[in-house]
């Protein structure tokens, strides 16, 4: 779980109000000002929990920042993505195809016929035996991670198989996994859905969890977009409706444009990739003309920039056609050189698709394909049944640790309740500042702290008591149980706040919740069951008002 608070008034004023709070306190301030101070605290945490749980709410509330519902209590889509690491070790293959071809050449050989088998891997045929030599030094000095294997050749020169070594497929695979992690995570964070789960599960599996969406399908094909942009050039020498009926002639494919209602448009394009989606920086939505409709507006780094720029300048006339998932967005003629990287991605969009094409592009792109194995749309309804009975348990809980410290330590015990309620108070507070996601471990958390929050009273109260009956006056009986009960307090309370710290750096979602709520928890109890009941024993001593203790 994830907190991130759009205003930051409300949390600074209740900071604010703690440490002005401590600062008396520790340097024995003015206890009848601390005892104002927490009154202040309790006014401010009613209206900053107002937006919450009540509507409509007044023009000047209406901004503050809400508790969060998570999945599991507001509804959503749960969604479970394979991702096709086997095509991203393909993908790479084929890019070091491509690598050796270049290699070859600059080598002064005959690069011969290199192409990718059905399984993935590649067939290198050399044409004549007399290369075989150069060709295995070349693959010994410059590609380290590829496994050569003789293969049939019907030519007269020898053939191999190329496969990538067990161990760096292996790496490209972790590679490709958390390259996807990042890349989901991107998405979903700028489609503007607060509070998300995406996590690995198993070896190539994503679980992904949007609380509150209950359409998934813009959702579903954000996610899904592979996202792999290519600057190519069409074929202007051959018909493309001689490739329809046909089939592209070597060297060419058939790709097609975004579709339409009157069907999509083909394209005869050359296979050669200019440029790879890689060097985007950056990708935004512009206006456009009222007749084109809004465009993408793409920036490339510098590299990609140099190389754009060169490619326009050389091929001055000829037409660009950028190419995302292997649709054709625009086909644009090159008029002149265009230096500084800014391309300009057309396409009769409408807002939503440009915005959604900007994301996709200003995210990266997906390492290899997702395919959705699970997809599930939770109701609101068990949000509401898991609401209701966690306000039961928490209730009951609440009345029968507040009754049991009122009859068992009488005025003591009444005291320890104002602390436990603002203990309580004060971290539902904390988390609709911080707008922190409230699930169904949250709340077991928040009960958890309750039953916790307690024992600091308990401590400071057994130890008054045994002051008082070794015939210490209540004075004295206040100053020394606060100070004995605080070492047994201290430690207690640092090891849980550390144990949840370890929840929520090592716990997935639900745990995450649950460490939030705790670690918080800690907090505000010490706080306020131990620092804020001291107040009022130091007020009445301040009046000369404390005769007795009732404990």
């Amino acid at each position: 779980m994830e907190a991130a608070s759009q205003n930051p008034i409300p949390i600074a004023v209740l900071l604010t109000l703690a440490a002005f709070f401590l600062y008396l306190h520790f340097t024995n301030g003015s206890s009848f000002l601390r005892l104002m101070l927490a009154g202040a605290l309790v006014v401010a945490g009613l209206l900053l929990l107002m937006p919450s749980f009540l509507t409509p709410l007044p023009g000047f509330l209406d901004t503050m920042p809400r508790i969060q519902l998570g999945l599991d209590l507001q509804g959503g889509t749960h969604l479970l993505l394979d991702v096709k690491l086997q095509d991203a070790i393909n993908a790479a293959l084929k890019r070091r195809g491509d690598d050796l071809k270049r290699a070859l050449v600059e080598n002064k050989l005959d690069p011969g016929d290199i192409s990718q088998n059905p399984d993935g891997s590649m067939l290198v045929k050399l044409k004549t035996a007399g290369e075989r030599t150069p060709f295995l030094d070349l693959m010994d000095k410059s590609f380290p991670d590829i496994v050569l294997a003789t293969a049939e050749n019907a030519g007269d020169g020898p053939a191999y198989t190329m496969t990538f070594k067990p161990h760096d497929a292996l790496t490209l695979g972790n590679s490709a996994m958390d390259q996807a992690l990042e890349t989901i995570r991107n998405r979903i964070d700028q489609l503007g859905v607060r509070e998300t789960t995406v996590q690995k599960e198993g070896d190539n599996d994503i679980l992904v969890q949007l609380p509150g969406i209950q359409d998934p399908e813009r959702a579903k094909e954000l996610i899904g977009k592979t996202a792999v942009l290519q600057f190519m050039f069409l074929d202007d020498k051959n018909s493309v409706a001689d490739a329809v009926k046909n089939g592209p002639p070597p060297g060419d494919v058939l790709l097609s444009g975004p579709a339409q209602a009157g069907g999509a448009e083909p394209y005869l394009v050359e296979s050669n990739v200019l440029m790879m989606g890689d060097v985007v920086t950056d990708a935004r939505v512009r206006p456009g003309t009222r007749l084109e409709g809004p465009y993408v507006e793409v920036k490339l780094d510098h590299r990609g920039a140099d190389i754009f720029a060169a490619l326009t300048a050389e091929n001055v006339g000829r037409h660009l056609a950028i190419v995302l998932d292997n649709t054709v967005y625009s086909a644009p003629v090159i008029k002149e050189p265009i230096p500084g990287g800014d391309v300009q991605i057309t396409g009769n969009f409408s807002f939503e698709d440009a915005h959604e094409l900007a994301i996709v592009l200003r995210s990266g792109a997906l390492p290899a394909p997702v395919e959705i194995i699970e997809e599930r749309t939770v109701g609101p309804s068990l949000g509401r049944d898991s609401i209701r009975q966690g306000e039961m348990s928490f209730v009951v809980g609440a009345i029968a640790v507040l009754v049991f410290m009122a009859i068992y330590y009488n005025g003591a015990g009444l005291l320890a309740d104002f602390g436990l309620t603002l203990n309580i108070l004060l971290l539902v507070c904390v988390m609709a500042a911080l707008q922190a996601t409230l699930t169904l471990p949250g709340i077991a958390g928040i009960v958890l702290t309750l039953g916790m929050s307690v024992d600091a009273n308990v401590l400071v109260n057994e130890r008054m008591r045994e002051e008082l009956r070794a015939g210490k006056s209540p004075r004295e009986a206040v100053k020394i149980g606060y100070e004995r009960a605080w070492s047994a307090i201290r430690d207690s309370n640092i090891s849980t706040f550390v144990a949840g710290l370890i929840l929520f750096q090592f716990g997935t979602g639900p745990v995450k919740g649950f460490a939030v709520t705790l670690c918080v928890g800690v907090l505000t109890g010490v706080f306020s069951c131990f620092v804020v009941t001291r107040a009022w024993y130091d007020y009445k001593i301040s009046m000369r008002r404390l005769n007795a203790i009732s404990v």
